[in-house]
Order: C-alpha cells, then structure tokens, then sequence
C-alpha cells in the first residue's frame, strides 16, 4: 500500500515529463519553442495558479493555525540554513541560488496533496489545500531572492528589490491574497477561465520540463546535483521531521508536513531559474532526479513513521 501510494504519485508526473522528452526527440517542437513555453509559463501560467489557489482560501474560516505558522517558520528556517552552508560548497553563482531553491523548495502542491490525500483520506484535502495556499508563496518569495541575490559577480540590493516587487510569480500570489482578504469576487466566467488556465499548468510545465532539460551536463555537474538531490530527500527531511515530532505533531499534521519536507523540487524552479538567469540544466537535472529517487525515499520516510506509529 505504501509503495503503491508512493508510485501513484511519482508515476504521472515521470509520463508527463517523458512526454516532453518524446515531444523534443521526435522533433515536433524546437528548442525555441520550448524556451518561449517556458516563458508564457513563468509569466501567466504560474502566477494564474498562485492567484487560483490562494482566491479560494476563505482565511476567517482558518484552524490549525499554529500548524501554519510553523510550516512558514520551517520553510524560512530551510532556506537560512542553506544560504549559508551552500556557497561554502558550491563556487558558481549561477549555481548557488539554484542549488539553494532546489534543496528547500518542495513540489507540495503536486505531491504533498495527494499523498496526504491516500494516506489520511479526503478530510486532508481541504487543510492540505490551504498550507500549500499559504506555504507555496513563501517558496516563491524565497526562491526569487536567492536567485536574484546570485544573479551576479556583486549583489545589487537595489536589482534585487526591483526583480522580487516584479516578478509575475509573486505577483501572482499578492493579488490572490489581496482578492481573498478584501472579499473582491471575480465575475464567474472570468473566474472559470482563470481555474481552468491554473489546472492545466502544473502538467503543461512538466512536459516542457521533459522538452526542455540537457543532461550532456549531468557530468560537469555532479556535485552540485548531489548535494542538491541528498539535501532535498534525505537532510530536510531528516531535519524538519526531527524537530517537528519533537514539538508534538503527529498523525494528519505529521503527513502534511512529511509531505511538506520530502517531496521532490518544485517543477516550478527550472522555468524561474531558466528564466532567473540561474543554471537552467542544473535547476531542470535537480527535479527530474528528485522526482525520481523521491519513489524510494518517500516509501522509505512514510514507512519510517509509520513503524513507529506517528501516523
């Protein structure tokens, strides 16, 4: 059951990004296109997603808050330790702010969901649905000021404000907020169209994923993708469980933030990286290989906690 839920998880998102992969090597798409796919996904596809999914959130109607701030402590917690520890290890700065998001940044929209969903049943869905609301903006948030911060040589304050107060993502998520907070409802034709666009982003970025990604480099970038791919499934994981079974959560709260912790990187962090300036290759080599070895680290962490009845 537990390797079954596991790969029900992995396997549709592998397909699709086999697909790109298909679509590239058959030719049916060019290297330039992919590249402009990638674009309108960074600059509509995913800031419609971010706005969708927190527009939904009915914040008055929130429980488990402490839950909540924690989650945001954590992922806060996460990047700050990274942010130091990885330019020690890594020397390219192209490298160092994709290494850092590919570490901390979890895809748990499309895997923390559903697998909170097969392991504790529908009544997750809807406060799984409601941390990622709120979790994935911080991601978003913290990824474009890694990036930005080693866009160059010297860090430019300045540039670095400009590029997070811009960025179509985290735009993105502040009008969702702000339509949700301010009650602001959207006329519902206009509001189908918009949901209608973010469900269809989460797989229209995995095959441009799979068109996309070189992996010619994979050599020259071993220990950068190592490090990265052992930090996201083995060390947060092992850190941010730790600590949060030390504090009390079990059951329902321990699954989502087990989800949380240990899912693969976010699809989402090739397309900025790509479009961040950032070490696309490496960004899009991170997640595929997370995504990959997550089948067994996932089996391995779920059947952990389970073992010794936290859930």
């Amino acid at each position: 059951m537990i390797f079954t839920t596991a790969f029900s998880a992995v396997f549709p998102l592998f397909a699709k990004i086999a697909i790109g992969f298909g679509i590239r090597q058959a030719r049916l798409l060019s290297a330039q296109t992919f590249d402009e796919l990638n674009r309108l996904v960074f600059k509509l596809f995913l800031p419609a997603l971010l706005f969708a999914n927190i527009y939904r959130i009915e914040f008055s109607s929130i429980e488990r808050t402490s839950l909540l701030w924690y989650s945001i402590i954590a992922v806060l917690g996460v990047f700050g330790i990274f942010f130091l520890i990885v330019p020690i290890l890594i020397s390219d700065n192209r490298q160092r702010g994709v290494v850092i998001q590919g570490i901390c940044r979890s895809n748990f929209v499309l895997f923390g969901i559903p697998m909170a969903t097969n392991l504790y049943g529908g009544v997750s869905a809807a406060f799984a649905s409601l941390l990622g609301g709120l979790v994935v903006p911080f991601y978003n948030v913290l990824s474009v000021i890694v990036l930005e911060y080693f866009r160059g040589k010297k860090p430019d304050y300045r540039k670095i404000g400009t590029g997070i107060v811009t960025n179509p993502i985290i735009l993105g998520a502040l009008l969702g907020a702000g339509f949700s907070l301010l009650q602001i409802k959207i006329p519902y034709l206009i509001e189908q169209i918009l949901f209608e666009i973010s469900a269809i982003t989460a797989p229209l970025a995995l095959i441009v994923l799979g068109g996309s990604v070189t992996y010619s480099t994979v050599r020259t970038n071993t220990k950068a993708l190592v490090f990265a791919v052992l930090g996201r499934l083995v060390l947060v994981p092992a850190i941010g469980l730790a600590v949060s079974i030390a504090v009390g959560y079990r059951n329902l709260e321990l699954i989502l933030l087990m989800s949380m912790f240990a899912s693969p990187t976010a699809v989402s962090s090739y397309t900025m990286s790509q479009q961040m300036d950032g070490d696309a290759d490496l960004a899009g080599q991170i997640v595929v290989f997370t995504t990959l070895f997550s089948l067994i680290t996932l089996f391995l962490w779920i059947s952990t906690l389970m073992a010794f009845g936290y859930f």
